[in-house]
Order: C-alpha cells, then sequence, then structure tokens
C-alpha cells in the first residue's frame, strides 16, 4: 500500500461511505473501491472487516506519525518559519495566552500563528487527530487515544456575584446560602466562562466560574468573585499528538505559554 492507499483507506472506515469519500477527494468511485478490497459491502454504506479495523487503527496512528515528520522536515528546510495551528476555546487568547503571542511575534516574526476555536476539549481532540493542527488548549481531563495531555496550570473556583448582592461580602459561601435562605439554580446556560461572568455583574445570575488569569480574588467594581477553596481546581494545559513531533516554533510558543501562566511573569 501506498500512503494515498492508506489515507482512503482510513477516511472509507471513518465515513463509512465510497461516494461521500469520492466527492472528497474530487476522483470516481471506482477509483476509491480499488483502495478497499478489504471491507465488505453493506445495504447501508460500507464497514470494515474485523482484520480491516485492525489495519484501520494502525494505518490512522501511522498516518499521524508520518505526516507530523514531513511537516517538521518542511519546517526545518524553512528555518524560523511556517505557521503554529492552535485550537483554544472562545476566551483562552484572552485570558492565557496574550502575552505570549505579543512575546513569540517578537521572536519569531517570520511564524505565523492560527487559532481556530472550538466548543470543547472533546471538540479539540477530535480537530488534532483529523486536521493539521498543532496544539490545543484544553481542559485536563481521560487519557485519549494517540493524544498527549500536559498541564499547565490548576485554576480555584469561584462564585462571580454582582456588588450589592447578599452573598457578596460573605466569608463562608455555605453558612451564608444557609442564613438568608438561597438555593442556587440553573435556568440559564452559557457557552463560554467570559459570558457567565457578565451575567453575574449583570445581576441577572451568579456564576460558578474558574478564577481565569486577569481576574482579581475577591474581585472589585461592579463584579465580586467569592473564592471556593472546597472545589477541587480545574487542571488545563495542552493537548497535542506527539509532543516529540513538534516543530521548534511550536514548542516555543508552548513554551511561552507555560513560562507565563505558571511564574505569572515576562519570561
Amino acid at each position: 500500500m501506498t500512503l494515498d492507499d492508506l489515507r482512503v483507506f482510513v477516511a472509507v472506515c471513518r465515513a463509512g461511505s465510497l461516494s461521500a469519500v469520492a466527492r472528497d477527494l474530487s476522483c470516481t468511485q471506482s477509483a476509491v473501491t480499488q483502495h478497499v478490497k478489504r471491507l465488505e459491502r453493506q445495504p447501508r454504506g460500507v464497514v470494515p472487516t474485523h482484520a480491516g479495523r485492525v489495519l484501520e487503527a494502525a494505518a490512522s496512528e501511522g498516518l499521524v506519525g508520518l505526516e507530523l515528520a514531513l511537516r517538521r522536515l518542511r519546517d526545518l528546510a524553512d528555518g524560523e518559519s511556517g505557521t503554529v495551528r492552535v485550537a483554544t476555546g472562545a476566551t483562552t487568547v484572552r485570558h492565557f495566552m496574550s502575552d505570549a503571542v505579543v512575546t513569540f511575534r517578537q521572536r519569531h516574526p517570520k511564524v505565523n500563528l492560527e487559532f481556530r476555536t472550538k466548543s470543547s476539549s472533546r471538540a479539540c481532540f477530535d480537530a488534532l487527530a483529523d486536521s493539521d493542527l498543532d496544539l490545543a488548549w484544553i481542559t485536563l481531563g481521560r487519557p485519549v487515544r494517540g493524544i498527549e495531555q500536559r498541564p499547565v496550570v490548576e485554576l480555584p473556583w469561584v462564585l462571580a456575584v454582582r456588588a450589592g448582592d447578599p452573598l457578596a461580602d460573605r466569608a463562608s459561601l455555605d453558612a451564608a446560602c444557609a442564613d438568608l435562605g438561597v438555593r442556587f439554580s440553573f435556568d440559564t446556560s452559557v457557552a463560554d466562562w467570559d459570558t457567565a461572568l457578565l451575567l453575574a455583574e449583570l445581576g441577572v445570575g451568579r456564576a460558578v466560574v474558574p478564577a481565569l488569569p486577569g481576574l482579581p480574588v475577591p474581585g472589585d467594581g461592579a463584579l465580586r468573585l467569592i473564592p471556593l477553596p472546597s472545589l477541587c481546581p480545574l487542571p488545563v494545559g495542552w493537548a497535542v499528538r506527539r509532543w516529540d513531533a513538534l516543530s521548534p516554533p511550536t514548542r516555543a510558543f508552548a513554551d511561552l505559554v507555560e513560562s507565563y501562566r505558571r511564574d505569572g511573569a515576562r519570561p
């Protein structure tokens, strides 16, 4: 099999359709069929045999390693150029990477930074596995096959309330809730932490959020942030396919972000 054979084979296993892969690759269905002779045809699409599934798993891992190696070789040949592609949440760059971005641009002016917004850590994992992304900023969780996770910082939790809220000046949240008869309910959903903080600041409700970099604790102005030390901190950090296959500029950007977040000072 050639690399193209393996790419088509893996694509068909994932899509379950010869015609869909043919459209994506702008080729004929018969051409795709020649790459997947080991597959069983069933009434609803294409399903690999057991042997095909074994080959698919091995091919997927092998293609990732080969593509990373080829990209690293191109980066080495180009020197200090190329692109660093990062998957992030909606507010990640603002709270975790803004200072690192400035320093990186100064140190690596010929390297492009490309940020792609994803809605969840799961979406970041999928993007790493299926695209040309280099890094993803995630909430760390259970191991994911083919993905390496690296913790960078743990974020304590806080309760965000509007100044003047009965809970704003209470030292003990549990005791305050009992005294005031406060019960928490969930009647508003948000997509990111900044939106939750804004709604709390507007007095629309209260929000339990991580203490994001740049937010003072316990808080001042129209917003109050009450520490919640009884809750386990939220671990966040990097996810990659393979650290040892990252290009030098990509490693440099990841290291910069870690330095700022761990030291809290300009490296």
